[in-house]
């Protein structure tokens, strides 16, 4: 019980809130390594028929690392694997797919994983290079 005698006050709970998902920090950062690895290992489409498969490995893996980086508010990764899950999704199964968007987020990801939290300008001008690729690759929306 929130706010009511004998319970805990809203500060307190949110306080405990976030102590409890910053415990679990070093788990989520191996999760985001990890499925990051997994988007750089994805071999591309070896024929059309592979496509779906392997934009479906590639999805599942920028998915996971949004699951694991948004409850440490870490929204540029959050961002690029969006990003990337959009584009996947603007794929038709009649158009081979440039599979040079997924190597250049995987690539994107890392970096975005390596930069100090503090270099802004950094992390915008990756996210700012990805949403060109995104305005180049998806069709304009209606």
């Amino acid at each position: 019980m929130i706010d009511a005698p004998g319970g805990v006050s809203v500060g307190a709970a949110l306080e405990q809130a976030r102590a409890n998902i910053e415990a679990r920090r070093a788990e989520a950062m191996t999760v985001v390594d990890v499925q990051i690895a997994a988007l750089e290992s994805v071999a591309p489409p070896a024929n059309p028929e592979e496509q779906a498969f392997r934009l479906n490995e590639a999805y599942r893996a920028a998915n996971a690392v949004i699951d694991a980086a948004s409850p440490f508010e870490l929204l540029d990764l959050c961002s690029a694997a969006s990003g990337l899950c959009d584009l996947i999704d603007g794929a038709t199964a009649d158009r081979t797919f440039d599979w040079r968007i997924v190597t250049v987020h995987a690539r994107s990801l890392r970096l975005l994983q390596n930069l100090p939290l503090e270099d802004a300008a950094a992390r915008a001008t990756v996210l700012e290079s990805l949403k060109m690729v995104a305005d180049r690759k998806l069709p304009p929306q209606v």
